[in-house]
This record gives structure tokens, C-alpha cells and sequence, in this order.
């Protein structure tokens, strides 16, 4: 049975260098790494799960995660990325303790408080952009728990790392969806989820600023969602009967199917381009019904599964190489291809 010994010999690097590459911990060069992976296959090297076990049971990680409620089925498949990473990393003394809240900051703060009385080693959380959540993960970052943002950034927080989307970027993209699938005059209803959730006001930017350039399209009203379908179907409603000719609209965030059944109900026979983000089964359903133009994926099962994976790989050694930031890949998707 090969060893790590061998191969590492075989590979020219150090045993610590090929453990790195077996277990997801720190930063190996990619070209390194590769060779390293070659040389397992070659040598269908399996790990003793007896010793991985025996040295998890020596020292244990738990990792505290805090995402947005049930309600958003987004954050679904942002926690199965969580749930399987987790039962991969458990042979290694991992754990975590999620907590599902709403999106109110006082919800989050709670949700925070009873991690650290779990005693938590480290917090990955898509954080609420507001004053007393920030105030309480730098005072948190200052007593040695490290806490890596997902899906969301906080401004002025001293975060470890981020893992999301860039969403500027992303509503740049939707910007430039717009102008492809548009013509003449547009009149343009901008649905956001929360003014206090960092990204999606950064969508909010990217794609007024990507349609800045171009006098056909005007943005003739705006409101929050919350993430609640019922507020959305309410908030489109008055804004299509406020203005007859509104014939495109934004969605930032959760709350479409909402805010598309109140297009189907009040406006059937127009013409309304509907772009939006991910692909929850309710998306794809309006898409199919040839409500919804085009949505935005943001890969959420990658961001739950490498935030775990990088707080893991800092816990269990300090000298991780871990970035500043890590991007998911952004894809479009319309009726045709959903």
C-alpha cells in the first residue's frame, strides 16, 4: 500500500505539501497540486481512515454558521454545499451549528450570541450590513474567532475572507442582459430585496451604472421586497398600475415569483422583460411560462462548500494561504437551457 512517504518522494515535495493537497489545507500550487493528484491515481493511494479518525478524536473544530431564513430557497443550496462538506471534514473533528434567521439585525445578533456559548472556533455568516452586526464580528475577530463572510460582505469588517459573488460585477452583467434583450424606450421597475444586505444594493449599482451610458432606458421606480414573495406581488402590483408604461423590470434578490405572478395577473398581453438572479425551482417555473427574460446564476452550493472548507483549512493551520476574496463564476440561463 503506498504511503504519503512515497508519495511525496515521487512528487519532490514534503510530506506536509501532499497532506495540504489530501485534505484541502492551505495553499498549494496548482501545477503542484495536479502532479500530486497524478501521482495518488497512479498509486490508487487510499488514506487510513482508522489513523484520520483516531486524530480527529485528539482535536475538534466547531464551526459556527449563520445564514438567511428558510424562506429564501436560495440559501437552500448554499447549506447543501455546508451539510456535505461538513460530512466530509467530519473524519477530521469538524462541526458545525447553523442557525436559519431572518433578515433583521437583532435576529442575527442572537443568532451570533448563542454560537459563541456553543463555543465556537470560527463563524462563517452572510451578514446584515449594519452598524451592531459589525460592531459584534470585530468585537468577535478581536478575542481570535475568525469569521469569513458568504454570500454577502459587511462593510468595515475585519473578516478573514469572503466567498460570493462580486456584485457589482454580476449587476453589471444583468446591465448588459438588459440592453441585448430590449429595444426602443425602456421604462424600468427595480425590485430589491433589502437596502441593508451589502449585495444587493452593489447589484443595484453595477446595473444602473452599466445602463448609465444608454438614454433609452429610464428607472421609473423602485422599492424592497424583503425576500418576501407577498410584499413583491404587492410592490409590482402598484407599480405597474403607477406606471401603464413600465416594460422591464430588476430583481436583485428573492421575491420574484411574487412579483411575476403580479406581471402574469396585471400585464399578460405586454411585452416585460424580467431579469433576475439564480435558478430556485419557482425561477425556472416563470421562466418556463416565458415570464422571466434570463437569470443569473452565482453558484451556491460552491459558496457554501468552500467557505467551510477554507475556515477549516485556517483553523487547522494558521499559515493557510487564504485570500482575501473568492468569486464564483456567474452564468446565464434562459427558457431554453434551464
Amino acid at each position: 500500500m503506498a504511503t504519503i512517504k512515497e508519495i511525496a518522494e515521487l512528487a519532490g515535495v514534503s510530506r506536509g505539501t501532499v497532506d495540504r493537497v489530501l485534505n484541502n489545507r492551505g495553499s498549494v500550487n496548482e501545477e503542484t497540486a495536479e502532479k500530486i493528484r497524478r501521482i495518488i491515481r497512479q498509486l490508487d493511494y487510499k488514506p487510513n481512515r482508522a489513523g484520520i479518525a483516531l486524530a480527529a478524536q485528539k482535536k475538534k473544530y466547531l464551526i459556527g454558521v449563520i445564514l438567511f431564513s428558510r424562506k429564501n430557497p436560495f440559501f437552500d443550496h448554499v447549506m447543501q454545499g455546508f451539510s456535505d462538506k461538513a460530512e466530509e471534514l467530519s473524519l477530521y473533528g469538524c462541526e458545525i451549528s447553523v442557525k436559519r434567521v431572518a433578515y433583521h439585525p437583532q435576529a442575527q445578533l442572537s443568532a451570533i450570541r448563542a454560537c459563541l456559548k456553543e463555543g465556537v472556533q470560527g463563524l462563517i455568516i452572510t451578514p446584515y450590513n449594519g452598524d451592531e452586526i459589525r460592531e459584534e464580528l470585530n468585537k468577535l475577530i478581536r478575542s481570535g474567532i475568525p469569521v469569513i463572510t458568504v454570500n454577502s460582505d459587511a462593510e468595515g469588517v475585519r473578516r478573514l475572507s469572503y466567498v460570493g459573488s462580486d456584485y457589482y460585477n454580476s449587476g453589471e452583467a444583468a446591465g448588459a442582459l438588459m440592453k441585448l434583450v430590449t429595444s426602443g424606450p425602456v421604462r424600468l421597475g427595480i425590485v430589491n430585496g433589502d437596502n441593508n444586505i451589502l449585495c444587493h444594493t452593489q447589484r443595484i449599482s453595477g446595473f444602473v451604472d452599466k445602463l448609465s451610458d444608454d438614454a433609452r432606458f429610464k428607472v421609473v421606480c423602485q422599492g424592497e421586497s424583503l425576500d418576501d414573495d407577498k410584499k413583491a406581488y404587492e410592490l409590482v402590483s402598484e407599480m405597474l398600475r403607477s406606471y401603464p408604461d413600465i416594460n422591464a423590470f430588476y430583481f436583485t434578490a428573492a421575491g420574484v415569483y411574487g412579483g411575476c405572478r403580479a406581471i402574469a395577473e396585471l400585464a399578460p398581453e405586454k411585452d416585460i422583460k424580467v431579469i433576475t438572479f439564480d435558478e430556485v425551482p419557482s425561477t425556472v417555473e416563470m421562466m418556463q411560462k416565458n415570464i422571466i427574460t434570463a437569470t443569473i446564476c452565482q453558484k451556491p452550493y460552491w459558496q457554501g462548500s468552500k467557505s467551510l472548507e477554507l475556515m477549516f483549512s485556517f483553523l487547522s493551520d494558521k499559515e493557510a494561504g487564504i485570500r482575501d476574496a473568492y468569486y464564483a463564476e456567474l452564468s446565464v440561463k434562459i427558457r431554453e437551457i434551464v
